[in-house]
């Protein structure tokens, strides 16, 4: 079994590409509120994974897996809120 430093390193491993992978999505989307390319009901299942993970990492007490998530929580809720609102605007026109 491995040791617990190198379960430690593979988490906050993960953790760092985790974040480096949502982050420019939500950066992008708050700068330029184009939500043309996402998949609302891709990115509200990311939202759900999310959480449910954040939930695991309190449960395990695992620091990595609760910071990736809650990060990427926050990011997808602001990319889902911005979507949902150009989605109305489009609707009223």
């Amino acid at each position: 079994m491995a040791s617990p430093l190198i379960i430690n390193i593979v988490g906050y491993a993960a953790a760092i590409c985790m974040i480096c992978g949502y982050l420019p999505q939500a950066i992008y989307t708050i700068r330029t509120r184009d939500t043309d390319g996402i998949a609302l009901p891709t990115f509200l299942l990311l939202g759900f994974g999310s959480i449910f993970f954040v939930i695991q990492g309190i449960m395990l007490g695992n620091w990595p897996l609760m910071i990736t998530n809650t990060i990427t929580t926050i990011s997808s809720a602001i990319v889902f809120a911005i979507k949902i609102h150009n989605d109305r605007m489009k609707k009223r026109k």
